[in-house]
């Protein structure tokens, strides 16, 4: 028997040290009594968890799962921060994104909490000509500005740097991006755009403003079309390559050309991932800036997921939007963009606008989680993460390169297909609801009056999709809202309980939720003819089922139900068909729609 060290903490001291074999063994033993007869590394295998990219989550991790050396903070290979101090002295740089120029919204973000601005111009934004209306009041010496202006960017570079000089701020004050992203546009548009102008702006801004950087690497594109993590990564990865050829090729030196560069990625409610993923993509780009002999700290822009935010029960992305701001404060990023949870409906309003802020600065403050360096590092579960995702990443970024690199991959349309198959799959899970989306596929609100908001300027479009994750189920929700306004109710379904509320309410309220998510109402007072519906599910135990089923089946089609569900499998006469965890919902609900007249 091994006896712990007595350090004055005599709790458990005197128990024995567990082994991972007597671990498993007690697994084996629980999934014994649930009828899996598994043993070993099978027994682990069986509550494992497979993600996207070919990544499994275990159980249980400990010292055996190793993983190389992370390093230390601000040193190859940036692993754990790409600068020693990591964002300790004043939190990471709170970003705050504008699409379109209101009154005052800069200089009141930056007065609240705000630390810089990410300004959209052109397509998808306010026009080139407002800028410096949109920046009045704000100090540009102090307050770094972002712009994404797209086909633009030349013209809108020009515009702030003129106001620069105008307000007599000095070249070595200057911070920020002009958010030149020509791969980054051609994804998004499938229009190429010549090199050459971004190539200037960069020379331009290594030679005269050392705060400022020309190119971002925006991931987005990417995430926004449904690809995973590693294709994030990977293109991101072939990006920045294209550029560093690209601006080596104009006569910047490697140094000169490493520095202009910003990558930009997703935060998503997946904490653990999107840590894994930000401390991977600098793990990374430190291996390619050390083939190419260039400094190897990755500056990173964070942005909270536009595909997971939700137009039903928007409210709820001020949580998805917490649980992302947190893991990329913890992943390390150096900028963090929360959207509001308004986003998905068009122009934020002031309250939208301050609930962002603040998601950082409750974090920052009032969590002190920007006073540890590295909160996940040593955790063995995201360092074998992060080596896992880095090796997958690295494979598709390889992939890309052999087939002629990032350009080539996007002209050519494979990496749409790649990244349509990723979202694909994605998309069976979402509809079987074994990836839940709370409010939308779960525990949706029917009666919730909809949050409107004023129209977002359209973004570009024309190249890869844009996809979220609620868009199977908004289509049928829309469904059920025009059948509300034409006729002044919704689709309804009848819930015929069998026995004691012991014995229905779990199917009851699963059926109940599952038929809401499509915007049909469930119905359980009275009988089914003063319900108005038109169809019926059954919702009991299986061993009522056995006893009443069919009998009851045949009483809901004598008093007009045209179709009969039962909550749960088996093979019961007079059922229609059946609904249970894990079945087709879109399909389900679609279909139960288009039987209703719901079109």
């Amino acid at each position: 028997m091994t006896v712990l060290p007595d350090d004055g903490l005599s709790l458990a001291a005197e128990f024995p040290f567990a082994t991972h074999e007597q671990w498993q063994r007690l697994v084996e033993g629980v999934l014994r009594k649930s009828g899996k007869e598994v043993s070993g590394s099978a027994a682990e295998d069986a509550l494992s968890t497979t993600l996207e990219d070919g990544l499994r989550t275990r159980p249980l991790y400990t010292a055996r799962d190793d993983a190389p050396d992370p390093g230390l903070p601000g040193f190859a290979p940036y692993v754990r921060g790409s600068r020693p101090e990591g964002n300790t002295a004043g939190g990471w740089d709170v970003r705050q994104r504008h699409t379109a120029r209101t009154e005052h919204a800069a200089l009141a973000d930056l007065e609240n909490g705000g630390t810089s601005l990410w300004l959209v111009l052109g397509e998808g934004g306010f026009p080139v000509a407002e800028l410096g209306r949109a920046v009045e009041g704000v100090y540009l010496d102090l307050a770094p500005v972002v712009l994404d202006a797209g086909r633009d960017t030349e013209q809108a570079a020009e515009a702030l740097l003129r106001l620069y000089a105008d307000k007599g701020v000095a070249d070595t004050a200057v911070r920020g991006n002009l958010g030149g992203d020509p791969l980054g546009y051609e994804a998004r548009t499938g229009t190429a755009l010549d090199f050459a102008p971004y190539a200037a702006l960069a020379a331009r801004c290594a030679e005269r403003y050392p705060g400022l950087r020309a190119l971002t690497v925006d991931a987005l594109p990417y995430h926004e079309a449904g690809g995973s993590a590693a294709q994030e990564l990977g293109a991101s990865l072939a990006t920045g390559v294209a550029y560093l050829r690209d601006l080596t090729e104009a006569g910047l030196s490697i140094e000169q050309a490493a520095g202009q560069l910003e990558f930009r990625y997703a935060a998503t409610a997946d904490q653990f991932l999107t840590v894994a993923k930000l401390r991977a993509a600098r793990r990374l780009w430190a291996r390619v800036a050390e083939v190419c002999g260039a400094p190897g700290a990755q500056v990173q822009h964070a942005v909270t997921s536009p595909v997971m935010m939700s137009r039903r029960d928007p409210w709820v992305n001020m949580l998805r939007t917490t649980v992302a701001t947190l893991a990329a404060g913890v992943g390390g990023a150096d900028s963090v963009t929360v959207l509001p949870f308004d986003h998905a409906l068009g122009l934020p309003d002031a309250f939208a606008r301050r609930i962002a802020r603040n998601t950082s600065t409750i974090l920052i403050e009032e969590s002190h989680l920007a006073r540890v360096i590295d909160p996940a590092g040593g955790s063995w579960y995201v360092e074998r993460l992060t080596d896992e995702l880095a090796q997958a990443a690295w494979e598709f970024f390889r992939s890309i390169e052999r087939d002629g690199g990032q350009s080539a991959a996007l002209r050519s349309g494979r990496l749409r297909t790649d990244l349509a198959t990723t979202w694909a799959e994605r998309s069976k899970k979402l509809a079987r609801r074994r990836e839940p989306i709370t409010g939308v596929s779960e525990f949706p609100l029917l009666a919730e009056k909809p949050v409107e908001r004023e129209p977002a300027p359209e973004p570009p479009s024309g190249g890869l999709p844009r996809v979220r994750r609620d868009e199977a189920y908004e289509e049928l929700r829309a469904r059920s809202d025009a059948h509300l306004a034409a006729t002044g109710a919704r689709p309804r379904i009848f819930l015929a309980t069998l026995g004691s509320a012991a014995e229905y309410t779990a199917r009851a309220t699963f059926a109940a939720n599952l038929f809401q998510a499509g915007g049909i109402e469930p119905v359980t007072e009275g009988g089914f003819e003063a319900s108005g519906a038109t169809e019926a599910v059954l919702c009991s135990s299986d061993a009522r089922y056995a006893e009443q089923a069919e009998q009851t089946a045949e009483s809901l089609r004598a008093a007009g139900a045209r179709h009969v569900f039962l909550a749960g499998r088996g093979d019961h006469a007079g059922i229609d068909s059946y609904v249970f965890a894990g079945c087709d919902a879109i399909d389900v609900l679609s279909a139960t729609l288009d039987r209703m007249g719901v079109s």
